[in-house]
């Protein structure tokens, strides 16, 4: 029996960490999901910069969709995931796709807690207190690290997919957002799940009461445990119905 695949990019900005720094997390999903994970190291800043790094992952969409046989995977039941900056690249990924036309290689897009948008270079004072704590880093982190040339780049999807056009909007895969209620991304998120929604692409917008960016990976933690039951149901309901 073929089964679903569930395409996983790592958090860590797109700037830090590896496929091997969260394998053991990801390995539980599998048997949770009853799913095939593909753990995809991605290559990360400053050594790559955007649009490469979401070309890594568009790629491994691409080689999973064309070799469904011989890995022994569904090809109508490809899953793509990634939290925090691999939410990024997840959604950079599901950009590429709407310009190719290829939103039928992928059955469900499950961005979680990502960087959305240059929100973080707006005016701190009607922010939240995390977001406001994490502006001036994540200033950095886009200007300085993941764009090959943030003057030029600023206004592309490639580098803030919640810039995409209502017409690339409309040819995203079906989305579901997984955020935190005190997530430092919530503001963009709620932004491009609003969009989403217009265009007839999100089907579900979930927010983990008390949750904050990092709580809602920390095993035992309630929000942890509201996460995993979350995307429990999803697996039943949106993946293997």
């Amino acid at each position: 029996t073929k089964r679903a695949a569930y395409l996983h990019a790592h958090g860590g900005g797109c700037m830090s960490l590896s496929a091997a720094d969260v394998r053991k997390s990801v390995q539980c999903i599998a048997p949770d999901l009853n799913v095939v994970v593909f753990n995809v190291d991605y290559r990360i800043a400053p050594e790559t910069k955007c649009p490469n790094n979401i070309k890594d992952f568009y790629e491994v969409i691409k080689y999973v969709s064309k070799n469904a046989d011989s890995l022994g995977i569904d090809p109508a039941k490809i899953v793509i995931a990634g939290e925090s900056g691999g939410g990024y690249i997840c959604l950079g990924a599901m950009v590429l796709l709407a310009e190719n036309n290829e939103t039928n290689l992928v059955k469900l897009a499950m961005p979680a807690v990502p960087m959305v948008d240059d929100y973080c270079f707006s005016d701190p004072l009607p922010m939240t207190k995390e977001e406001r704590q994490a502006h001036g880093s994540m200033r950095k982190v886009w200007g300085d690290l993941i764009a090959a040339d943030f003057e030029e780049q600023k206004s592309s999807p490639y580098l803030f997919p919640g810039k995409a056009s209502e017409e690339l909007l409309e040819k995203f895969p079906p989305t579901i957002i997984l955020e935190s209620e005190f997530d430092m991304f919530i503001t963009e998120a709620s932004r491009l799940a609003n969009r989403l929604r217009r265009a007839g692409r999100l089907l579900e917008f979930v927010v983990i009461p008390g949750g904050t960016h990092m709580s809602i990976w920390v095993p035992g933690t309630k929000t942890n445990n509201d996460l995993k039951d979350t995307i429990k149901t999803i697996a039943k309901e949106y993946i293997h119905s």
